[in-house]
Formats: structure tokens, sequence, C-alpha cells
């Protein structure tokens, strides 16, 4: 490794809540190489956010303490530095400076008030000490370094009228403004379509070699670590189970969970019955993953079709024909004519009882339009709806109450989707109350305790709040409620997509396992292919509300017909590195 530019030495951070101090990072060591990119990777929870914002001297003063431990910086240009002694104005001139930060959720991060470009040149004016005219022309110069579209529109936008790929340019944009040593990004990517994550991944990697910075890249999901870092740490609740180069450390990991969290990702390459999950290697420290062969049981061309041909025997369950959602752009001034903007434009499909169709394409390309519009929560503007021979579209607002029961959607952040003020058990009872399904509050309460127990969640749950679960248990208790009334038909819209890899798998396997026990039938949506894949029978490509490409899952991912899929299929992140798991 070259001379390390930032080395962390045994650093530990507490913080306070109702109980006293807990440990939220432990003794953890390691260097950042000259001009190296490192990976650190783990789960929520794992201590790799709380590490990178000890190193920018970001962590609240109050409810937070550094334990013990040294956090060096040694740039070519001077003597090396304790960041921990360091004073709170000398600190500031570092921070942002010569070590910079792109964090993980732009819209948060942006000021929403404020115009992109302002928020730059206020940062070029305070460290560089430039006016406003030259502030200006550096700030446009960084937007077109970051590959923006049309810098000088960008440069007078508010953060809400920009992508979320935009967005996170922007965030860049603004930290490698004044060119600093290292820059740490932390989960730059999450969520983000796997074309625009590609892109972000090629841009850090091309400004990284460009301008000779040192990177420090921080997420949860492997692949994307594969893509962009030289060397790894692996963090678990707070503490550095593995490290080391990243070839060696994916192609032989040595620790129970970093085999987990590398099995637990759905693999390129083949079709898995079930997914490993990070449990299957921690309860069994003892074996490696290859004397774990039932973990890795695949299903065979031969099952696939037997499957198949039995599932598309009978009558569809859902047809859509033509089904077009469209919504009025403001008109021009002195103009009769009025544009619409086509999110869903003539698409036709049918999914069969106990299919699981996958939905994927990119952000806007109008997949979960098109599944709210099945279900009426968007009227559509024309086409036809068929469910079981009834027409969806020509219901009346009593009869389509009533066919809610039969059809449920669950939807992308659970967070948002579950109400605050009432515990998670209120929640799933609801629906049920809703719709009068049992012969009293006694038994409607009985089957919320039965639910909780499907979703792997304990019958103490019921009186928790939102707030007080992760995200995995946040989602689980959106299945739990979708379930409550007992659907036929559920669409999962990006139900799985911000979650930790770990427990994505045990999302994943739980939509599976309640699919067998029940008998329903997904639409599966989702801009990961790899997941898609994982999950689907069959799979519907959109781009731009139209339909591209529709066909069996696995053909169309092994042999796809259209360049637009073919894009979709080489970002997913890791695709090389990876490919063997």
């Amino acid at each position: 490794m070259n001379k390390p530019i930032l080395s962390i030495e045994g650093l530990s951070v507490s913080f306070l809540d109702e109980t006293g101090w807990y440990r939220a990072v432990n003794d953890v060591s390691f260097s950042l190489g000259q001009g190296q990119s490192l990976g650190i990777v783990g789960e929520s929870g794992s201590g790799k956010s709380v590490t990178s914002l000890s190193i920018m001297r970001l962590l609240p003063g109050m409810g937070s303490r550094t334990d013990s431990g040294n956090i060096i910086f040694s740039p070519d240009s001077g003597e090396s530095i304790n960041i921990r002694n360091m004073g709170e104005s000398e600190m500031r001139k570092l921070r942002g400076g010569r070590i910079a930060m792109v964090f993980q959720e732009p819209m948060t991060s942006l000021n929403p008030v404020m115009k992109c470009g302002r928020q730059i040149t206020e940062s070029i004016s305070l460290h560089l000490g430039f006016n406003r005219k030259k502030a200006k022309e550096l700030t446009i110069s960084l937007f077109a370094e970051v590959q923006l579209p049309d810098p000088e529109r960008i440069y007078n936008a508010y953060p809400h009228q920009l992508s979320g790929g935009q967005k996170q340019r922007v965030m860049i944009a603004m930290a490698i403004a004044c060119r600093p040593d290292v820059l740490i990004a932390d989960e730059p990517t999450t969520a983000l379509d796997v074309t625009v994550q590609k892109a972000i991944l090629a841009l850090l990697r091309s400004l990284r070699e460009k301008h000779g910075m040192s990177l420090i890249f921080i997420s949860h999901d492997l692949g994307v670590i594969a893509e962009i870092a030289d060397y790894v740490v692996v963090m678990k609740q707070g503490v550095v189970v593995e490290q080391g180069e990243v070839r060696e450390l994916f192609s032989n990991p040595r620790h129970p969970y970093t085999q987990g969290l590398l099995a637990c990702r759905p693999p390129l390459g083949k079709r898995l019955k079930r997914l490993p999950i990070v449990t299957d290697f921690t309860d069994r420290q003892d074996k490696s993953i290859n004397k774990i062969p039932n973990l890795f049981e695949e299903v065979s061309k031969n099952e696939r079709k037997a499957g198949h041909s039995e599932l598309y025997s009978g009558s569809p369950l859902l047809t859509v024909e033509n089904l077009s959602v469209h919504y009025p752009l403001p008109k021009p001034l002195f103009s009769r004519h009025r544009d619409y903007y086509k999110a869903v434009d003539q698409i036709s499909f049918n999914v069969f009882k106990g299919e699981t169709l996958g939905l994927v394409g990119e952000s806007g390309c109008g997949k979960t339009t098109l599944g709210r519009a099945i279900l009426r929560l968007v009227e559509p503007t024309s086409g036809e709806i068929d469910y079981n021979g009834i027409n969806l579209r020509k219901l009346s607002k009593e009869d389509l109450r009533n066919m809610r029961k039969r059809m449920q959607i669950i939807f992308q952040d659970p967070y948002s989707s579950l109400n605050p003020r009432i515990t998670a058990g209120q929640a799933i009872l609801e629906p049920m109350r809703a719709h009068g399904m049992h012969k009293g509050e006694y038994e409607r309460k009985e089957r919320v305790y039965e639910l909780l127990g499907r979703v792997n969640l304990n019958p103490d749950h019921f009186n928790r709040y939102p707030h007080q679960f992760s995200g995995g248990q946040r989602q689980r208790i959106c299945i739990a409620r979708a379930l409550a009334i007992e659907p036929e038909f559920i669409i999962c819209d990006e139900s799985v997509s911000a979650l930790d890899v770990s427990v994505q798998a045990q999302v994943l396997n739980l939509l599976n396992d309640l699919k067998k026990t029940y008998g329903f039938t997904y639409i599966f949506i989702s801009h990961d292919l790899s997941v898609v894949r994982f999950m689907s029978d069959r799979m519907l490509v959109m781009k731009k509300g139209k339909l591209v490409e529709f066909g069996e899952a696995d053909s169309i991912y092994e042999n796809p017909s259209e360049e637009y899929t073919r894009d979709l299929i080489s970002a997913i992140p890791g695709t090389g590195l990876m490919s063997g798991h």
C-alpha cells in the first residue's frame, strides 16, 4: 500500500440513550493509502457512517463522545495532524477543504430553498476566497466536470427540480470544489437506478484518477464495493471483522459474516431456490461456504419448465390492454393546444394465477404509475383492466372498495406508508376492521399475532410504533398489513430497494414462502434486475412509459433482445468480480 494519507487507530465512539452510554464503534483501525480507494461495507447499524462522521468531526456534541483512538491525517504537503486534537476553527478549514464528504441523501443534504449554484459558490468563497464571478465560473465548470446536463440551467435550479442522480452529482461537485486530498462518499448510490449508479461510480473513479484523490466509499452493497474499491473493511456491530484487498477478500472471505453478506445477494449466474441469509453462516462458524451446499440449491431448467407449463395452462388472472396514464402539461400562453406527459403509454400484458411478473426499468419509466393504475389508485386515461372477468375500470366506488380486499399493494417506503401515530398492531388491525373481517376485536387481534409470526416478528411488537423498528422490520409490518385481508393479488412496489442485502434476502424469501403457502400472484416492481430475476417467472421491461421487452425472466436475462435491457443488465454492480456468488 502507498504511504497512508489517513490512519484510524483504535477508534471507539459511544452514544447516549435512555439506558445510558452504548458503544457504536469499538476499537476500529484501518489506513487509507495515498490515491487509494477504500470501501467500508456492513449492514445498517454496523458503525460505517459513525466512523466517517468521526473523521469529519461531525458527530453531535451532546449525546455522543469519542472514548479513545486517533485519526491521523498525513498529506504530502505537510506534517501529520491528529484530527481529534484540532480546534474547531482549524477543523472548519480542513473540513470541506482538505477532507470532503458526499452524504447519503442529497435531498436532505442540499438546502431546498437555495439554488444549487449558490450552495457551491458559498463553499468556494469560504475555502478559496474567490469573488462571486470567479466562484460562479468555477461552479459551472465543476457541473460540467461531473457531467451534469446544461450546467448553466442547473446553476439556477432548486434541488427539487433535479432527479436523484443529478442531485447526487451536485453534491459531488460541491465535495470536489476545493480539490480535497480525501473524499468520503457515504452510500452515495443507495436507491439510485443501476444505470445512474453505474454512471456515479464511473464519475468517482475518473475524478479520483484525474485529481489523485484518496477515496473512502461506504456502502451496504458488496457489488458496489467490488466496482470501486481497491481495499475493503468489513464492519459488524461497530467492530472490524475482516479487511483486505478487494479481490482476495471477495474470492476467499474468511469471516462467516463476510461469507454471509456475499452469499445473500441474488447471484448473477444462476437461480437459487432460496437466498442464503447471514445467520446461515454466523450460526455455523466452523464451516465455510463450500461445506453448506444446501444453501445454494439451484432451480433446474427442467423444474422451471414443468412449473411454467402448469402455471400457464389456465386463463390469465389479470389482463391489461392498451393502458395509458397521461398527465396534462402547463398550456403555453396564447396557445389552445395542451401537451401531455405520457407516464404510461399503451401497455398490454397479462398475469396468470400464482405467477410473479417482474416489472423493471429506470426511475421515471412509469413502473409505479402502472402498478397504481391497475389498482385504480391512479385513474387511467384509457385502456382496459380485466381481473378474473371483472372490468376494474367500470367499478363503482363501493364495488372498488370491496375489490381492494382481493388486490393489495406493498409500497416502496415503509416509513411513509405507516401512520407514525398508531402502533404496528393497530396498522395491521385497521384494514380488517374496515372490511368487517372476523367476528370481533379478540379474533382480529389473534389474527394480527398470527400475521406478526408469519413475517418473523414477535407478539410484543404489536404495541411498538413505526419509529421503533428497523427498515426491514417496517417492511415486514407492511407485508403483514397487506396480508391481513387475505388478498389474492399483491403489487410489490420497490419493496426491497433501500434495504440491506441481508434484510433484502430475508424479505424476498418471505415473499416466496407466502406465495407458496397462500397461492398469491405478484407484480414485483424493481430497478434491480438481479432481484427481479430471482423473484420472477416472466419479466416486463419499461422505458419512458412504453413496454420495450416482455418474456420469460431467464431468457431475457441471458439473451436480451433490446439495447436498453442489455444496458440495465450490464449496469448491475459487481458483475465481473461477483459472478461466482
